[in-house]
């Protein structure tokens, strides 16, 4: 916990300094460890419900452990239509996950949002945050091959 006690601390005496802890702590471990949010209720001197409830409440959190590569699938409308549910058939086939659910080597994550804002190359996907567009379920492989 002393890892998590550390980064948190930083942001004691900033204005909204749980967020930015809680923002921290993602971009170190990629997800927000349990611990850590014990950790923020001590340093905060916050209730643990209090704690947890912030890093629940906005969805860019994630609490609990997650893969290296997140990849997120645009679930908007234009993706829909543009074919999205055959990109996410060919992602949970090629890594032998379902959506919400990590690779057992802790390299995958798969997840859902909302859009991206790339609209003009549908369906699109992002792994960390890097958008992949014009999908189709052809070119899933090519792309998870960049991060093997």
């Amino acid at each position: 916990m002393a890892d998590y006690k550390e980064i948190v601390s930083k942001y004691k005496d900033v204005p909204g300094g749980i967020i930015e802890s809680y923002h921290a702590l993602q971009r170190e471990f990629n997800y927000i460890p349990e611990d850590a949010i014990d950790a923020a209720a001590q340093i905060f001197d916050i209730p643990k419900a209090k704690a947890y409830g912030v890093a629940t409440f906005y969805s860019y959190f994630q609490v609990g452990k997650r893969g290296k590569y997140i990849i997120r699938i645009c679930e908007s409308a234009p993706c829909h239509i543009a074919g999205a549910a055959q990109v996410v058939a060919a992602l949970e086939k090629e890594l032998g996950i379902k959506m919400g659910e990590t690779t057992a080597d802790g390299l995958f994550t798969l997840e859902f949002t909302e859009c991206v804002g790339q609209c003009q190359a549908t369906p699109v996907i992002t792994i960390n945050s890097k958008p992949y567009g014009d999908l189709t379920p052809e070119k899933v492989n090519t792309i998870l091959a960049e991060y093997k």
